[in-house]
């Protein structure tokens, strides 16, 4: 059960309302997640704009979503695990992929390196090298790119903190998870 309400966007305040209006437009739905995050409309606001301007970056979509399965799983989050692997599905990554993305594997060498990154950044708690950076930049990844990576990751970890901290309710088809620490 859910520790913090879901606030339904036909019975709130306005300023709710509109950001969760916003979010509806998107998926035609509002994903469970977000009605919790609603509690604090400064919050939502900052996820959904977070959402938005990464979805507007140089990163690919596809990637993103592979970067958030990996620190979905690595963080034990059935909610955005489910979540991101719909979506991952959505912008193009193969059922394969990702899998392979939640165990934070890939057969592309670029992916496979952002993946890395990624999930050194959760395990270390950001404590990264010159070597981790250069890692990236050896397989093509220029510097938008890599701080794109980054903050990637930063919301993946807010996200998978507010659904395992308030026990969302996954409202996705649901993902088993594989390697979480």
């Amino acid at each position: 059960m859910n520790r913090i309400p879901l606030i339904d966007r036909a019975a709130t305040t306005a300023e709710r309302k509109a950001l969760l209006n916003a979010v509806h437009g998107a998926f035609g739905t509002v994903p469970n997640m977000f009605r919790a995050v609603a509690n604090s409309p400064a919050a939502l606001s900052s996820m959904w704009s977070a959402f938005g301007a990464l979805g507007g970056g140089v990163i690919p979509a596809k990637l993103g979503e592979q970067i958030a399965v990996a620190v979905a799983d690595r963080n034990a989050c059935e909610y955005c695990l489910a979540a991101h692997t719909a979506l991952g599905r959505k912008a193009g990554a193969s059922a394969e992929e990702m899998r392979h993305a939640q165990a934070g594997e890939s057969a592309d060498p670029k992916t496979q390196a952002a993946l890395r990154f990624a999930l050194k950044l959760v395990n270390e708690r950001g404590q990264v090298g010159d070597a981790d950076v250069q890692a990236l930049r050896a397989v093509g990844f220029d510097n938008a790119e890599i701080t794109e990576i980054l903050a990637h990751v930063a919301l993946n970890l807010f996200t998978n903190y507010v659904n395992i901290a308030f026990a969302v309710p996954v409202d996705f088809p649901a993902v088993k998870l594989r390697r979480a620490a």
